[in-house]
């Protein structure tokens, strides 16, 4: 055994002297290996294979460490001929599917793994989850106008010095995935330190649920262009940082790049790149999975020019998706046959703007699940969320959005109408505060949607209504009870007039003295899409330039209970000259009340609210 251990120590010694002697890759023979001496009984033939084997292995661990040292301590690593890599770089280099091209010639070491470590960066994805997830985006009948919109958006913001806080939308298209991004750069940028830093795990301002009033110098000066490129640029980072992390359960980010993609080389990389199929996202992306987030901070500041070009919002919406599971993304959705991008103009689903606002890819705004029976629900919101989301379809009845939605934990909504998204915003958290009326209002509400099992239809049944009355000890008078109760189901507007006419003292929301409910505050809305606006005097030769539109609306909640009787307070005040402040003083005069679409949106928030503003109406197409 000694002499057999001798003679392997030497033909160690031999194959380093011929690596370090650097012969060409066709040329270097196969170093010998010792074979050991046969067993001396049949039996013991699997013992002796499996020694050998562990020898083998052995020589070569430790051949590769010895190798590597060596190389550290030459003089010239340029100056060796090229050597075979090993196997650790083989194995390497298959699994991330890189071709193993030789570099040129008299490029340094340093700058040889720096271009190794940029090709390795990130995997592919395998062939047959690129189409399922191209097919979940797109459908099987993509238009060439739809993939144009969604090719040529990038996550940037707006030059101009009015909206410099405000992403640009250039296309129809990806609406969603920026007025939602959008929503939490505002959170950051309203209300978080104005030194924004890569995020700590143990820091605690980052746990989740975590919530204090903080406001920025930029909010408390109103003053919008203020802002610096690179608080911005960190505002934006942390926004996509926490969009992704909820979409993984708060574990995991995946971000998507393109690969072979830096800073300098993405112009030039994504100048006449087409993907205009699943082949072609396959043969591009590379996915990156994280579980610090410190490291996905990182990694989303290195890449942050590749999400400004013209694939940002493709490969920000395919980022989330990851993030959250292609699998898990079929499983949230009411009907995963359709597509996320919707015909015939594609426009995101509102299951992408869910899913960038609560983590989970689900078809609806209502709060919780709905029991169809028979084993049948209906996905909506889960819980509580950090921005909210109304929409003008509420307005008309389409649909009703539940409580988490129209009350988030900060003051922003993305707001939905029939083609576009947009955000409302307020700089101040206490808009969202509820007085004593509103409060009750609330409560009352939640209780009647908790008996609704219509999935936000407005009505429940006569044993739900009974419940309701319970839980928010309500006393109708016995007629008024039965007249609510006699066609068997009780609609919410009927239960909500009652009342109205019900004595606040018997649970109901009638106030005799109409002076409480109040309120009064400022909230802004942002329309990214870049619309054409003159800059300068067009008759001293302005010229026309395209910016997104920010407005500023002054709002006013009567403390009437029903718009009708707040209307005909003021109207008969301003008619008959009356100087009562009791009176006059509960929201701006009537002629500078104003009404758009947005304003609709609002009420849906707070009902009977009064709006005003100056210049053009907020557009929220």
């Amino acid at each position: 055994m000694g002499d057999r251990g001798e003679e392997e120590e030497e033909e160690l010694q031999m194959a380093l002297r011929m690596s370090l002697q650097g012969s060409p890759p066709a040329q270097q023979p196969e170093p010998k290996r010792s074979k050991p001496p046969p067993p001396p009984a049949e039996e013991g033939v699997a013992a002796a294979d499996a020694e050998a084997e562990a020898r083998r292995k052995q020589r070569e661990l430790r051949a590769a460490a010895a190798e590597k040292r060596l190389r550290a301590v030459a003089p010239s690593p340029a100056a060796a001929p090229p050597r075979p890599p090993g196997p650790e770089v083989v194995a390497r280099e298959v699994e991330v599917e890189v071709k193993a091209d030789p570099g040129p010639s008299g490029v340094s070491m340093e700058e040889a793994k720096a271009e190794e470590v940029e090709e390795e960066k990130g995997e592919r994805l395998p062939t047959d989850v690129a189409e399922k997830l191209w097919l979940m985006v797109f459908g099987n009948k993509l238009e060439k106008e739809v993939l144009a919109q969604w090719s040529n958006q990038g996550i940037r913001f707006s030059s101009d010095p009015e909206t410099t806080m405000g992403l640009v939308q250039h296309e129809g298209g990806p609406c969603g995935v920026l007025a939602t991004v959008q929503a939490y750069v505002l959170k950051y940028l309203l209300f978080f330190s104005d030194e924004l830093g890569n995020p700590e795990v143990s820091d605690p301002f980052y746990a989740l649920g975590q919530r204090r009033f903080y406001q920025s110098s930029f909010a408390a000066r109103d003053d919008f262009s203020s802002l610096t490129d690179d608080r911005k640029m960190r505002a934006l980072v942390h926004a996509m940082l926490e969009i992704l992390f909820l979409c993984g359960t708060g574990n995991r980010a995946v971000v998507a790049t393109i690969g072979s993609v830096n800073e300098a080389k993405t112009a030039a990389v994504l100048e006449g790149l087409s993907v205009d199929s699943a082949m072609d996202l396959q043969k591009v992306l590379r996915i990156s999975t994280f579980t610090s987030r410190k490291d996905a901070f990182n990694s989303l500041i290195a890449n942050i020019s590749l999400f400004e070009s013209r694939l940002g919002a493709m490969l920000f919406l395919i980022s989330a998706l990851l993030s959250r599971g292609l699998e898990r993304i079929q499983a949230d959705r009411d009907d995963p046959s359709l597509p996320l991008v919707t015909a015939p103009f594609g426009h995101a689903s509102q299951e992408v703007v869910n899913l960038l606002l609560c983590g989970e890819a689900v078809s609806n705004v209502f709060d919780g699940k709905v029991d169809f029976g028979g084993g049948m629900f209906l996905n909506g919101i889960p819980n509580d969320v950090e921005v909210g989301f109304l929409t003008l379809l509420e307005s008309l009845n389409f649909c009703k959005v539940g409580q988490y939605l129209k009350c988030p934990k900060w003051p922003i909504w993305v707001v939905g109408s029939e083609s576009h998204y947009s955000v409302l915003f307020a700089l101040n958290p206490n808009v969202q505060e509820e007085n004593e009326l509103e409060e009750r209002e609330s409560k009352i509400r939640r209780a009647f949607d908790a008996q609704d099992q219509s999935g936000g239809g407005g009505f429940i049944s006569v044993e739900g209504f009974q419940q309701v009355l319970r839980d928010t000890d309500i006393n109708f008078p016995s007629d008024k009870l039965e007249d609510l109760c006699n066609a068997g189901i009780i609609v919410w507007s009927e239960f909500w007039q009652a009342l109205l006419q019900l004595d606040k003292r018997a649970g109901g929301m009638k106030d005799p003295t109409g002076l409480m409910g109040k309120k009064q505050f400022t909230i802004y809305h942002f329309n990214g899409i870049a619309k054409s606006v003159l800059n300068g005097n067009a008759n001293i030769g302005g010229s026309t330039i395209q910016r997104p539109r920010l407005c500023k609306l002054n709002v006013s909640v009567p403390p009437r209970w029903t718009q009708d009787e707040y209307l005909a307070d003021v109207v008969s005040a301003s008619t008959s000259g009356s100087k009562d402040d009791s009176v006059l003083s509960l929201a701006p005069p009537v002629q500078t009340s104003q009404h758009a679409p947005l304003v609709d949106c609002i009420r849906t928030r707070w009902p009977r609210a009064v709006c005003s503003w100056v210049g053009d109406m907020p557009s929220i197409v």
